[in-house]
């Protein structure tokens, strides 16, 4: 944006109350301060090595479409939502509203940490969300789920 002095967009929809942005360096720090100045709660700058879900990142969207390209994709065979290209915003928020309305009641969160399980307390708080770490945790899981 002209205001400051460069490029900034939304790279994800988290939750309610949380929005990353992305850019630019320096236009990122003036939108920061200029958030900060509007009320936000508070603005962290992320610890990442590029602009990542932003149009700076539209050539490297270019080169990996020509390689996956290359490459036979079979039709999934079970429902899946997209939610995001290299260069769109991650639209986390929406695509879980979107599962929930289809009927889904029931979300797992695989890997170390539990930021996705904060997010969907704060999408929605009906919803069941469990964490599955490490081995051990997908039995407890399949256990809690009747499986």
């Amino acid at each position: 944006s002209s205001q400051t002095g460069g490029i900034v967009s939304i790279a994800n929809y988290n939750c309610p109350g949380q929005i990353v942005i992305t850019g630019e360096e320096k236009a990122v720090a003036a939108a920061a301060e200029a958030l900060q100045a509007a009320g936000a709660k508070k603005c962290v700058p992320l610890k990442v090595s590029g602009p990542f879900h932003s149009a700076l990142l539209g050539d490297a969207g270019k080169k990996l479409r020509a390689e996956l390209d290359k490459v036979e994709v079979n039709q999934p065979k079970i429902p899946y939502v997209c939610n995001v290209t290299v260069s769109s915003s991650v639209c986390w928020q929406q695509s879980v509203e979107k599962m929930i309305a289809d009927g889904v009641d029931v979300f797992i969160e695989i890997g170390p940490g539990r930021t996705l399980s904060g997010f969907m307390r704060k999408i929605n708080k009906e919803v069941k969300c469990v964490n599955i770490d490490k081995l051990a945790d997908l039995d407890k899981v399949l256990e809690g789920l009747g499986c």
